[in-house]
């Protein structure tokens, strides 16, 4: 699939990327997500949900464009109700999807009538991010017309990226729940949630298995934490930080 993508397509990766890492509210991020992979893809629509598979709950986090407000509220529980098929195949399946592929009768369906109606769509895909603990995340992008090739190629490639965002997202909205504040000073978004999650004693490898990321990048952030901080090692970075109102 990679033969498949151009030199553009990584750099709408890369602008994803740089477009949440720079947004210190992990609410507004998911819809800054939403909006950049509707544009990446030139798809008519786009939505990030979290599913609670086992309550049968969940809710819209992220949407594009704006319009989707009217229609967001409530639609999981619905598609949880309706046994929707993306959210069976994603208890199992790991790789973005045609919906129609997995959907007998596609077009015939509650999902696509309310999808042309709601949404103005008529194909969609998903792309399953995360299943752990009864909780799912899924992404779902629709269009007026087909899907191509490039289109899967282009989310499967995306799909690690999103999912790394996900968990830097997850991460940044529970340190504030506990009370630590928002990236201030020089330090980023992405550096600040490091540093939040190792002022609560976790390792570099433990904070990489958090973010999904590898632990050289870590300690790369944690380099650039330690320049700005004027400190050399976690004990007296989490002190200063501490001290300088940083984290809780």
């Amino acid at each position: 699939m990679a033969a498949q993508l151009r030199t553009r397509d990584y750099g709408q990766m890369l602008d994803l990327v740089v477009a949440v890492l720079e947004n210190e509210d992990a609410d507004a991020a998911w819809h800054v997500m939403a909006r950049q992979l509707l544009d990446s893809l030139g798809c008519d629509s786009a939505t990030f949900s979290h599913v609670r598979v086992t309550e049968g709950t969940g809710s819209v986090v992220g949407w594009a464009p704006e319009p989707l407000s009217r229609v967001v509220d409530g639609l999981v529980q619905r598609r949880i109700q309706q046994r929707h098929p993306l959210l069976e195949y994603g208890l199992t399946e790991t790789a973005p999807v045609n919906v129609a592929d997995i959907c007998d009768g596609w077009r015939n369906t509650n999902w696509y009538c309310e999808a042309r109606r709601d949404f103005g769509v008529t194909q969609q895909m998903g792309v399953p991010l995360t299943y752990e603990n009864g909780r799912m995340c899924v992404a779902l992008v629709g269009r007026r017309g087909d899907f191509m090739s490039h289109d899967l190629a282009f989310l499967s490639r995306l799909q690690p990226v999103i999912q790394t965002m996900g968990s830097h997202l997850s991460e940044m909205k529970r340190l504030r729940s506990v009370g630590a504040p928002a990236a201030s000073g020089d330090l980023t978004p992405r550096e600040a949630t490091v540093l939040g999650l190792l002022a609560e004693g976790l390792t570099a490898a433990a904070i990489a298995r958090r973010l999904a990321i590898s632990p050289h990048t870590v300690n790369r952030h944690l380099e650039r934490i330690y320049r700005k901080l004027g400190t050399n090692n976690r004990v007296s970075t989490v002190a200063v930080a501490r001290q300088e109102g940083l984290v809780a």
